[in-house]
């Protein structure tokens, strides 16, 4: 499938559209794969275009059984997708000690009790945090971001007597990692 005839109905202007509210009757798959380091990658080939994989992140939806799909008011077209469908690259506190996280494609988050960060484990095996964004989809936290909020953390002991850090934010806790090292028993 050519991505020109999905975009066809698609503003451009860089809003994000109401794509969890269209449910098209058309579905389809396409050779679209979200790799685990950002990268979107068509039919073999990267797409080296930012405003095109932007524009394609804003019709982008992931379902409750875990399927990801770009989304417009008459078609839809299921996509693959690695481990998340965004990574957060950034992250500044206000001036009310609220944490706002930026993802690779433009989203900005704020950490709170919607947006909260939990520890999951990526497709290696490594438990890293991730943060809900929209629609379904989660930014998984990159590394240089998750040592830049790691030297910011505080440090808690949960119900269990296990240590934690993280940081507060929205007036939600939201955990980095547990201090042994060891995955979080969820």
């Amino acid at each position: 499938m050519h991505l020109d005839s999905l975009l066809v109905d698609i503003d451009a202007s860089g809003g994000i559209p109401p794509v969890d509210r269209w449910a098209p009757e058309r579905a389809g798959e396409m050779d679209l794969l979200i790799a685990a380091d950002g990268r979107w990658i068509h039919e073999g080939g990267v797409i080296g275009r930012p405003r095109l994989v932007r524009l394609l992140s804003t019709i982008l939806r992931r379902e409750d059984d875990g399927s990801h799909w770009l989304v417009t008011p008459v078609e839809k077209q299921r996509i693959q997708v690695e481990d998340l469908a965004f990574i957060a690259v950034d992250a500044e506190r206000d001036d009310q000690g609220n944490w706002h996280v930026v993802t690779n494609l433009g989203d900005r988050v704020m950490l709170d009790d919607t947006h909260r960060l939990s520890v999951t484990a990526t497709p290696r095996g490594e438990w890293v945090p991730e943060v809900p964004v929209r629609f379904g989809l989660a930014a998984r936290l990159g590394r240089n971001l998750f040592y830049r909020l790691i030297e910011q953390a505080e440090e808690r002991v949960d119900e269990r007597g296990d240590a934690w850090l993280g940081l507060t934010s929205g007036g939600a806790w939201h955990p980095l990692g547990r201090l042994d090292g060891e995955s979080p028993c969820v």
